[in-house]
């Protein structure tokens, strides 16, 4: 039950608290005065979009809060929050926060949590009716949904969905192996060049690297002799002086020994630089002075080059297409088996969705037919005594071109108000009155199936007076014993039978426009339902009569 609902700087509301208790509540006020608001905030409360245009002028935020009490009945809920992390003692506290920034969060006792967890929580804690359910009702491809609804049928729907995807899936595969199957020799012959070309190039990874030092080495094989043999002619003339030098050194420390380490040290290097010689001769041996190499080596890496620029801006990227084309190749050879493979997983598919598809079809007739009783005992109760209401289908035996991921049903709701006339969609005949019955009939029904605690109808008497407006109120009086019903009404008959009566209104002070709630009592109660009923020309036979229509109905 929704025990308390705290709003603070949402449109004209700067700060605003409201109380609710079991059966029935009642909002009023003029038109425009802000009761879309309150109604606003629940949305947003239940994860509906948030803009931040809807924040109070001047204010960083908006916040929105309500606490619900959870019956004894319903503990599934706090035990579903528990499992989930949230802590729950029997009470549940929803909370949402707007930021004029764009920034929405939204908390759930205290906690942090998300707008999916936050909207599937809602739907099991209250249901909303409102004036735009009017356009669902007249819209026929909603009407699918409320059979699935009211029949218990969205976990079969949800499965069925959920082969529906997997035949699809499948098809595709199989639609786009075909279509492979028709390219096939041509992509063969090309896979097949590709991978030749990149194997009988025989690539060795970073050769193009290699290749292009060893170019440089070749172009300058001329200034690397002549400077090789210059600088080889320099060192091997330093030899002879090297060797008295060593001599030299050793004939001094064996005069002082303590000069020992110079000669050794000295000795090492000259020994060293008398190796670094011949390993500079052997070097200028090793350079090629056939012009031929160096076109050997041009021819290869202009093959390389050539390469790259077909399958990759590198070598590695080169022998990765190479390794990627022969796979395909592969899998081109064993195309047929899979085709053979996919063919028979996709019939076997098929005809599981085509079997659930028509279980789920017997199961909605099944609903329909005693949906459509009830329906039409609820809207005799609500003064269409002679109303006519059927589910028809329209489609054909299940076939695979007419399934769409809800099946293959495409029903209309039927509708006739007098008598004598055939039935019709509702999209065609019914009045804005005879829709308001037929959607709270529909709402009355779904609220009992969904087993939630609290129902808003949100202005759902649009179009309907005196007989029929009567009931009306007694049917959501009903709905009252057992559930808790906050109703947003202009009519005085559905406020009469109200166990409290809030009066929404539109104030200026400082030069702000605020809306405030205030609940009604006694005579406050009598004036308002006067003032509803006759405006500003309230008589006292109007007093008397609402007097009358308060105690009737309480």
């Amino acid at each position: 039950m929704l025990a308390e609902v705290h709003i603070t700087n949402l449109a004209l509301i700067e700060k605003l608290s409201l109380s609710f208790a079991g059966g029935l509540s009642v909002l009023t006020g003029e038109t425009g005065a802000g009761k879309s608001i309150i109604l606003q905030a629940i949305h947003l409360l239940s994860g509906g979009k948030a803009s931040a245009t809807w924040i109070r002028s001047g204010a960083e935020h908006a916040a929105i809060e309500a606490l619900f009490e959870i019956s004894p009945g319903h503990m599934h809920i706090a035990d579903d929050l528990r499992a989930k992390g949230f802590e729950c003692d029997g009470t549940i506290v929803l909370k949402r926060m707007l930021s004029n920034k764009g920034r929405s969060r939204f908390y759930i006792n205290g906690s942090l949590a998300t707008a999916k967890l936050t909207s599937e929580l809602a739907e099991n804690l209250l249901s909303v009716a409102s004036q735009h359910d009017h356009q669902q009702l007249l819209n026929a491809r909603h009407h699918l949904d409320f059979i699935d609804a009211v029949g218990d049928l969205w976990q079969q729907r949800l499965d069925f969905s959920h082969q529906y995807d997997i035949r699809q899936n499948k098809k595709a595969e199989y639609e786009a192996l075909r279509q492979k199957e028709m390219e096939k020799e041509q992509r063969k012959d090309f896979l097949s060049f590709q991978v030749k070309e990149i194997l009988e190039a025989r690539i060795v990874p970073a050769e193009d690297e290699k290749l292009g030092l060893e170019k440089m080495r070749l172009k300058g094989a001329d200034d690397l002799i002549r400077l090789g043999q210059k600088s080889y002619s320099l060192l091997n003339s330093a030899i002879d002086p090297l060797a008295k030098l060593r001599k030299n050194l050793e004939q001094m420390t064996d005069i002082d020994q303590t000069i020992t380490p110079l000669t050794e040290e000295i000795s090492g290097l000259s020994f060293q630089l008398e190796d670094q010689i011949i390993t500079l001769k052997e070097y200028l041996e090793s350079i090629p002075s056939d012009p031929g190499e160096l076109e050997t080596v041009m021819a290869r890496l202009d093959v390389l080059q050539q390469l790259k620029r077909k399958y990759g801006p590198e070598l590695d990227a080169v022998m990765e297409y190479g390794r990627n084309a022969a796979d395909e190749l592969a899998e081109l050879e064993s195309l047929d088996r899979r085709l053979e493979t996919l063919e028979t997983e996709l019939k076997s598919i098929e005809k599981i969705i085509l079997d659930a598809a028509a279980a789920l079809s017997r199961a909605r007739h099944k609903t329909s037919e005693s949906l459509a009783v009830t329906i039409k005992k609820e809207l005799h109760s609500l003064c269409l005594d002679q109303a006519l209401f059927d589910i028809h289908f329209s489609g054909e035996e299940p076939e695979l071109s007419s399934l769409s991921r809800t099946g293959y049903d495409r029903p209309c709701f039927m509708f006739s108000a007098n008598p004598g006339e055939p039935l019709k969609p509702v999209s065609q005949i019914a009045s804005g009155g005879e829709l308001s019955r037929l959607l709270l009939a529909l709402k009355c029904l779904l609220a009992r199936k969904d087993q939630v605690e609290t129902v808003i109808f949100d202005e759902v008497d649009a179009g309907i007076s005196g007989k029929a407006a009567e009931s009306v109120a007694n049917k959501i009086k009903e709905l009252a014993v057992s559930h808790q019903v906050i109703c947003i009404t202009h009519l005085a008959q559905i406020a009469s039978c109200a166990h409290d009566h809030y009066r929404v209104s539109k104030s200026v002070t400082n030069d702000r426009t605020q809306t405030s709630i205030v609940q009604l009592n006694g005579d406050q109660r009598i004036h308002e339902l006067a003032g509803m009923l006759d405006g500003d020309s309230v008589t006292g036979k109007t007093l008397a009569y609402v007097t009358e229509l308060i105690n009737r109905n309480q």
